[in-house]
C-alpha cells in the first residue's frame, strides 16, 4: 500500500504487526460489532431527520478496552460539515481552477478542520464522472474528464491525509441522483476500466484509506454487494489495503451478500450487520476469515492515521482558510464572453446589480455536503465593497429592472440555480419502498419514531433542514424567469454582464447573443462575492477553464432520464462524444477567456522508456499579468479499435507577466495511452503513431501538434 500520510507513529511493518496483535485480542462479538456504525438505528434516524447529520461525527469500531477510538466520520466536499467551518467553492468550481497544488492545500485545510471537530475520517473526495450536466450532484465532483478527476482526487486525498483518513466516493458509476437507489447501470469491462474507474485507481494508488461504495446497481448487482467492484477490481487487481464503507443507510441491503462481495463497514447505524452477521457466521455463511479481513483493514488504517497532537477549533473558518477559499473562488471563475472588452470595469462605474441571487448566500447543495459558515459574502456584498456606485434590484419587476438598467453604465445580472434546483435528493416514493430494509422497532420510542418516518421521511428531512429538495435538473437552461430578466435588461443596456451560479453546464443559446459578458460564478463559497468583484475590476485576471463541455443543444449530450430504472453507459460523453459525433461545442472543454492573450510555440517531444515528455514555450502576449492552463491531449492515430479523437493526458498552470515567456514541461506515461482489451482482460499499448496536441482548450484551432511512434520498441 502506498500512502501519503507522513505522521504515522509506527513504521509500516510494525504497524501491520500491531494491527494483527490487536485483532488477536478481539472477541468475535467485538469484531462483528466493529463492522456496524455505533449509532442505534431508530434514534440515529430520528437524529438525522431532526437536522443533526451535520452536528457531530458518525462513529464505528470503538473498542474501549483495547484503546481503539474507532472511526469518526464527517462529510464535506466543499468543507467540513460540522461546526462553523470554512465553506470553499464546490468541487466543480475548484476543478475549473485546474490548480492541483491549490486543491492539495484545500485538502490540508479540510483535514485540519476535521481534526478540530474530533473526526478522523473525511468523506469529501467525490470523483464520480460528470456523464451528463443534469446530474443533481454534479457540483460535488470535478468535471467530465477522468484525468482531471484523478489529479484533483489525488490532491485532495494527499492534503487531507496529512491529518485524517480520506474516503473516496462513490464506487462506482454513481452519475444520477433521483434514481440512485434503484437504477441498474450496465457497462462493459472496457467502459468500466477506461472511463469510469481509472480516476478511482489513481486515488487508491495514492494511498487513500477508505472507499465508499455506491447506492446504484452495476451490471445487475448492487454496488455495495458487488464482488466484481469491491473484491476483484478494488482489492485484488488494484491491491487496495484500506477498508470499504457503505453509502449511508441504503448502501447495502443484505449482510451476507455485502460481506461476500467485499463490503467492510456498514454506516452509519446498527442495521443489517448488527441484526444478521452473528447468525451468518454461526451458520457458516460468512467466514471468520472474512470478518477478520474487514477488521484488519480498519485497524490498519486507524493505526496508520493515529495522531498524537490536537488541532484547536480556532482553525475553523480562520483567516488563513478564508484566504484559501478566496483564492479558490478567484481562480475558479470562468470568463466565457467579453465582447468589446467590456471587462474589466472601473471602480467608479455606475453599476446596477440585478437578480435575487445577488443578495442571498448560495453555496450549493443542502444535503450531506452542506456547510455552516460564520458569514457568506454574497455577490452584492462583494461588489458593494469594490465599486463606489452600486444600485441593487431583485429583478422581480421587469419594468423596474429595465429602468434601473437604463440609468446605469453597466449591469451585473446574477442568475442561476439554488439547492432547490439541483443537489442531493431523497424521494418520498423511494424511501417508502426501502423502508422494508429498516429493522423492526421494538421499544415504544422506536415505534413512535417509525410512525413519524412512515408519515413522510423525505418531507421531514426537508422541513428540518437536513436535506433540500434538489435532485437531477429538469432542464439544462436557466429558469424561464431568469431568461426573461436577461432579455429585458439587455434591451435596456448594452453593457450587461451575466454571472451564472450553477454546479455544471448551463445552455445559454437563448440569450448569450444579447449580452456583452458572461462569467461562470458556480457556487463560489464563503468568499465568492469578493472574488467576483476582484475579477470584474481586474484586480484578478480570470483564469478559470471549463472542466466540462457546454454543448449547443441538449441533443448533443448522452440520453438522460432522471427516472430511469436501467441505463447503459458507453465510451461516449462530454468532449469525447461531441468530437466523435462532429458536433462543435458552444464552449469547449478547457475553454476560458482572460484579460490578456497567450501564444504557444516550439513544441518538442522526447520519449523515455515509459513516458513521453512534451515541452512548449508559452508567452504572455498581452498587457496584463495572468495565469494560463496549458493542456496536452493525445490521439491514437488509425487505432484498430474505436477510440476518442483525443483525450486529456496532462496539464499545467503557469503564471506569466506581460511579454514573459516560460518553457512548460508536460509528462505523459505511456501506460495512460493504453486501451482495455476485453478478451485479454488487461490494458494494451497499441503499436502506432500517437499525436500529441498542446492547446488552450479541447477545440483550439491553433494547437501545436507533434507525432511520436510508440509500442514497437518495448515501450511500457
Amino acid at each position: 500500500m502506498t500512502t501519503n500520510n507522513d505522521q504515522s507513529p509506527l513504521p509500516q511493518s510494525d504497524l501491520e504487526t500491531r494491527a494483527l496483535e490487536l485483532l488477536s485480542q478481539m472477541t468475535l462479538n467485538e469484531k462483528i460489532a466493529n463492522l456496524s456504525g455505533s449509532t442505534p438505528f431508530w434514534s440515529g434516524l430520528a437524529d438525522i431527520l431532526g437536522g443533526a447529520y451535520n452536528r457531530h461525527t458518525w462513529d464505528a469500531g470503538h473498542t474501549q478496552r483495547l484503546g481503539l477510538d474507532g472511526i469518526r466520520f464527517t462529510d464535506g466536499p466543499r468543507g467540513i460539515v460540522i461546526g462553523q467551518a470554512t465553506t470553499f467553492p464546490v468541487s466543480m468550481a475548484r476543478g475549473a481552477t485546474w490548480d492541483v497544488d491549490l486543491e492539495r492545500r484545500i485538502g490540508e485545510a479540510m483535514g485540519r478542520e476535521a481534526r478540530a471537530v474530533g473526526a478522523n475520517l473525511f468523506g469529501g473526495v467525490c470523483i464520480n464522472l460528470l456523464r451528463h450536466p443534469a446530474w443533481g450532484r454534479a457540483q460535488e465532483t470535478y468535471g467530465e474528464d477522468s484525468h482531471l478527476l484523478a489529479e484533483f482526487g489525488v490532491a485532495l486525498t494527499v492534503g487531507a491525509q496529512h491529518h485524517v483518513m480520506a474516503c473516496v466516493k462513490h464506487f462506482a458509476l454513481n452519475n444520477m441522483e433521483n434514481a440512485r437507489f434503484s437504477i441498474d447501470v450496465q457497462a462493459s469491462s472496457r467502459v468500466l476500466h477506461e472511463v469510469y474507474l481509472p480516476h478511482f485507481k489513481r486515488v487508491v494508488d495514492a494511498g487513500v484509506a477508505c472507499v465508499m461504495s455506491a447506492y446504484n446497481s452495476v451490471n445487475g448487482q448492487w454496488a455495495g454487494h458487488s464482488s466484481e467492484l469491491l473484491t476483484e477490481i478494488l482489492k485484488t487487481r488494484w491491491g487496495f489495503g484500506g477498508f470499504v464503507v457503505t453509502d449511508w443507510i441504503f448502501g447495502m441491503r443484505d449482510s451476507r451478500l455485502a460481506m461476500l462481495g467485499g463490503q467492510d463497514l456498514e454506516m452509519p447505524f446498527q442495521m443489517h450487520h448488527h441484526r444478521d452477521l452473528q447468525r451468518l457466521v454461526e451458520a457458516g455463511e460468512v467466514s471468520v476469515a472474512r470478518i477478520d479481513d474487514a477488521n484488519l483493514r480498519m485497524l490498519r488504517m486507524q493505526l496508520h492515521f493515529t495522531q498524537s497532537d490536537t488541532v484547536d477549533v480556532s482553525v475553523m473558518g480562520s483567516s488563513a482558510h478564508r484566504q484559501l477559499a478566496l483564492e479558490a473562488a478567484q481562480k475558479s471563475i470562468v470568463l466565457l464572453k467579453n465582447a468589446g472588452d467590456l471587462l474589466p470595469l472601473r471602480s467608479d462605474t455606475r453599476l446596477a446589480v440585478i437578480g435575487a441571487l445577488a443578495a442571498i448566500p448560495n453555496t450549493g447543495d443542502g444535503g450531506s455536503s452542506n456547510t455552516v459558515s460564520q458569514h457568506i459574502v454574497t455577490p452584492l456584498e462583494g461588489v458593494q465593497a469594490g465599486f463606489t456606485q452600486v444600485t441593487y434590484d431583485d429583478g422581480q419587476d421587469l419594468e423596474r429592472a429595465k429602468m434601473l438598467a437604463r440609468s446605469s453604465e453597466a449591469v451585473l445580472l446574477v442568475v442561476g440555480y439554488t439547492k432547490a434546483d439541483e443537489g442531493e435528493f431523497v424521494s418520498p416514493d423511494t424511501t417508502s419502498g426501502l423502508r422494508s430494509l429498516f429493522p423492526a422497532p421494538t421499544s415504544p420510542t422506536e415505534i413512535e419514531i417509525a410512525g413519524l418516518v412512515a408519515s413522510g421521511l423525505a418531507a421531514r428531512a426537508e422541513a428540518s433542514g437536513a436535506f433540500s429538495r434538489g435532485g437531477d435538473r429538469a432542464s439544462l437552461h436557466l429558469n424561464s424567469s431568469d431568461e426573461a430578466l436577461i432579455q429585458a435588461v439587455a434591451s435596456a443596456n448594452q453593457n450587461v454582464i451575466v454571472a451564472v451560479m450553477a454546479g455544471s453546464a448551463v445552455l445559454m443559446n437563448a440569450w448569450e447573443d444579447a449580452v456583452s459578458a458572461i462569467v461562470l460564478l458556480w457556487y463560489p463559497g464563503m468568499e465568492g462575492g469578493h472574488a467576483l468583484s476582484d475579477v470584474l475590476l481586474g484586480r484578478v485576471n480570470p483564469s478559470g477553464k471549463l472542466p466540462f463541455s457546454i454543448a449547443k443543444t441538449d441533443a448533443h449530450y448522452p440520453y438522460f432520464d432522471r427516472d430511469a430504472v436501467s441505463v447503459t453507459y458507453d465510451l461516449w460523453h462530454g468532449y469525447r462524444k461531441l468530437e466523435r459525433d462532429g458536433n462543435p461545442a458552444a464552449y469547449p472543454f478547457g475553454f476560458g477567456l482572460s484579460y490578456t492573450t497567450y501564444a504557444y510555440s516550439d513544441l518538442r517531444l522526447e520519449q523515455q522508456q515509459s513516458s513521453v515528455t512534451a515541452t512548449v514555450r508559452v508567452t504572455n502576449t498581452g498587457r496584463n499579468a495572468g495565469e494560463e492552463i496549458v493542456q496536452l491531449y493525445v490521439s491514437a492515430l488509425d487505432s484498430a479499435v474505436e477510440r476518442p479523437v483525443k483525450e486529456l493526458k496532462a496539464f499545467a498552470r503557469i503564471a506569466l507577466q506581460p511579454l514573459e515567456s516560460k518553457r512548460v514541461s508536460l509528462n505523459v506515461l505511456t501506460s495512460s495511452l493504453e486501451y482495455f482489451d476485453e478478451l485479454l482482460g488487461e490494458f494494451i499499448l497499441e503499436p502506432r503513431e500517437y499525436e500529441f496536441i498542446v492547446a488552450q482548450h479541447s477545440a483550439d484551432a491553433n494547437a501545436l501538434r507533434g507525432k511520436i511512434r510508440l509500442g514497437e520498441r518495448g515501450d511500457t
